[in-house]
């Protein structure tokens, strides 16, 4: 049992957790608060997390912004339905490649979730919520050209990956991100998704 529904079993921690975070917010108003909720596979557990953020946010009278983190396949085809409920999203790509896959957290094969991570960014972009991809993807110089094709508009990844990353959206236009986005949807394998991107793209990786 994880992320959001550990609360089923245990709902006096979460709320715990949610309180503690309002009353530090309280102290520090100067400073943007967002809450996510990991783990998150129904419209209802989005619906009721955000709601539960946002009562305590008109209870304490604070700003606190609800997200959810898509980590399994559900998720990411019911954004559609989920995106009206919440304020951000983001995208764990190593649990949403291994619920997808079927295989460890850190397989590389990112061919079948490109297109849920797709769908989710496309969503984000319809509904107007800010969608942020996190996991050893966002850290993939190429792959980070990819994402903001899609419509990508934050990355997590380790402080040593900035560079790299930075440097090479640096070197490529919005134009180019968003024909590889394109194109690498309809890869059949993680080889296949690469050679398509790098010839969008026209650089070497």
């Amino acid at each position: 049992v994880r992320g959001i529904r550990t609360s089923g079993p245990h709902p006096q921690i979460l709320h715990n957790q949610l309180e503690a975070i309002a009353l530090a917010a309280i102290r520090h108003r100067e400073t943007s608060v967002s809450i996510m909720a990991p783990m998150i596979s129904t419209i209802a557990e989005a619906q009721w997390f955000a709601s539960t953020v946002r009562q305590l946010s008109e209870r304490f009278e604070v700003e606190l912004r609800a997200g959810i983190m898509i980590e399994v396949p559900a998720a990411a085809l019911l954004i559609d339905s989920m995106m009206k409920y919440v304020d951000f999203v983001s995208i764990g790509t190593n649990d949403l490649t291994q619920y997808t896959m079927a295989a460890d957290r850190m397989s590389p094969d990112l061919a079948a979730p490109l297109r849920l991570i797709a769908q989710v960014a496309h969503a984000g972009l319809e509904h107007g919520v800010s969608v942020s991809v996190c996991g050893e993807a966002a850290a993939d110089p190429l792959l980070a050209c990819v994402f903001v094709g899609m419509g990508i508009s934050a990355f997590s990844m380790p402080r040593l990956a900035i560079p790299s990353v930075g440097a090479q959206l640096a070197q490529v236009s919005l134009a180019q991100c968003r024909l590889a986005a394109a194109s690498v949807v309809e890869a059949a394998d993680p080889g296949d998704a690469r050679y398509r991107a790098r010839g969008a793209l026209q650089v070497e990786f």
